[in-house]
């Protein structure tokens, strides 16, 4: 597959919002993303569960996906299912590099589709808040709905892992990347934020994403 997308129309999609919240008497960033997909929730469901199709479009994972049981995602997080009720939605613990975060999606029925809600939750160390803000994860996430978008859009043709990673490097995908981390600092400096700092923390995650790894 070819990515050719609008990145100002594709990241516009997306609305932003971050919460300060507290879990287990600790502090915690809450990052909430929507976007509507011109799907019936059945259907997205089925993208978004269906191992089948996850590899399409986000990762290969691999485990049990039923309440109480493990997943992986190849080469990233994994965790346990917390809750499952299809089509509305599950929850899930996201572990990754050492750290246990907290991932929900919900799903609900709109007039042209189905609106995804996504909802990541996270004690983020202050150092790397002050470093990266809430772009860290967020544009990340992002990148996931745009695939996720694209799969919808052609189920049959799944994303090529190179393909993805040459685009985040192109003129869009860098034009992509900056207008997700900048809605991403504009929704932290609503919860409170700095805006200088947010949008410093914005760049650095701009260069985090779109920057090729040494050889």
């Amino acid at each position: 597959m070819t990515i050719t997308i609008d990145p100002v129309a594709t990241a516009g999609l997306v609305a932003r919002e971050i919460r300060t919240g507290e879990r287990d008497g600790a502090p915690t960033k809450i990052a909430v993303a929507r976007r509507a997909y011109a799907t019936d929730r059945d259907d997205l469901w089925d993208a978004v569960t269906s191992p089948e199709r996850i590899r399409r479009w986000f990762l290969p994972v691999t485990g049990d996906l039923a309440v109480g049981g493990r997943y992986q995602l190849e080469g990233n997080a994994g965790g346990t299912v917390e809750r499952c009720a299809a089509p509305e939605g599950f929850a899930v613990t996201w572990e990754f590099a050492g750290s246990v975060s907290w991932l929900t999606v919900s799903l609900a029925p709109a007039v042209d589709g189905t609106v995804l809600e996504l909802v990541h939750e996270a004690s983020v160390p202050q150092e790397l808040w002050d470093q990266y803000g809430p772009g860290a994860t967020g544009v990340g996430w992002d990148l996931g709905l745009m695939g996720l978008g694209l799969h919808v859009a052609d189920p049959s043709t799944p994303i090529d892992p190179q393909v993805a990673e040459a685009w985040t490097l192109s003129p869009d995908g860098v034009a992509f990347a900056r207008l997700a981390a900048t809605g991403w600092a504009d929704a932290a400096v609503a919860d409170g934020d700095s805006p200088e700092a947010a949008r410093a923390a914005a760049e650095r995650t701009v260069a985090f994403y779109t920057t090729a790894p040494e050889a």
